[in-house]
């Protein structure tokens, strides 16, 4: 899930567009970019597009972001929304992991209303301080947390934290990231909101990268080949992978041993593996 292009639900004209696009994820939005007049329209319409078979035989994962707990709308939209074809329900602003517990089993409630035979994870949002303190625990709050997004400027903003300060990116990355590898979660990088600022969007996204991220949001489609890009192993990380996981077999048991002048030990022949499998789930390699 390299790169998950944002589609507002009020918007039905883009969602064709949107699933011809080169985006691995496809995150149809009811809350930020909905507004409030729009939410019932929205909701049925994107109701209807998911149930009308067009998904049938994408390779896309498919997120629906509802609107939050606190809202009158997201009773309905959990009811209405939690539907075959769904494979991840982002959720905004969670305020506790009771709060990750409640959704997990209404979510549960809305599968069985709907048939839904494979179980929906939830892909939890982190754009609070107290979100980030305790990002731990809202990852861990239930099995059917998939992974924690960040959300930078809901973070920053607020906090008079200037979008743009490098410091406290890394800072905040560092600590989702570490939060989902506690609780055995991927983490998800934030939107970056400058759509001309390619520059800006690469750098951020190859931040994330070196810090264990495994995509990028898209807010528009110009940004999809960059997330795309970066957030693919590269032509040397995979031949070095490959290196790594040849020489661990011919090192016969060694527990550690070299490899292009490096010295191999267990922390680094996981990492080789987790390129490898990721190479071959994009078809890189066979």
């Amino acid at each position: 899930m390299r790169s998950k292009l944002f589609v507002p639900g009020s918007r039905p004209e883009l969602f064709a567009k949107a699933l011809a696009s080169p985006a691995d994820a496809l995150s149809f939005d009811l809350e930020d970019s909905v507004a409030p007049e729009r939410k019932a329209e929205a909701r049925t319409v994107l109701a209807a597009f998911l149930r009308s078979g067009t998904l049938e035989g994408s390779t896309k994962t498919i997120i629906v972001r509802v609107n939050g707990m606190d809202t009158p709308y997201f009773a309905d939209d959990l009811a209405a929304l939690a539907l075959p074809g769904v494979h991840l329900i982002n959720l905004p602003k969670p305020d506790s992991p009771a709060a990750v517990q409640a959704v997990a089993a209404a979510l549960e409630q809305a599968e069985r209303s709907n048939k839904v035979v494979a179980p929906i994870r939830l892909l939890v949002n982190i754009e609070s301080a107290s979100a980030l303190r305790t990002a731990d625990q809202l990852a861990s709050a239930h099995p059917r947390v998939a992974g924690l997004q960040l959300g930078l400027a809901d973070l920053f903003e607020p906090l008079g934290i200037d979008r743009r300060e490098p410091t406290a990116i890394a800072n905040a990355m560092f600590a989702v990231r570490m939060a989902a590898g506690e609780a055995g979660v991927f983490a998800y990088d934030a939107a970056f909101a400058n759509i001309k600022d390619v520059d800006g969007f690469r750098a951020e996204a190859q931040l994330a990268k070196r810090l264990g991220f495994v995509g990028k949001s898209c807010i528009h489609p110009s940004q999809i080949v960059l997330a795309n890009e970066v957030f693919r192993p590269s032509d040397e990380e995979i031949a070095h992978a490959l290196r790594v996981l040849d020489a661990a077999e011919a090192a016969n048991g060694a527990g550690a041993y070299l490899v292009d002048g490096q010295m191999i030990d267990p922390p680094f022949f996981k990492r080789a593996e987790q390129v490898v499998t990721t190479a071959r789930r994009m078809g890189l390699i066979v």
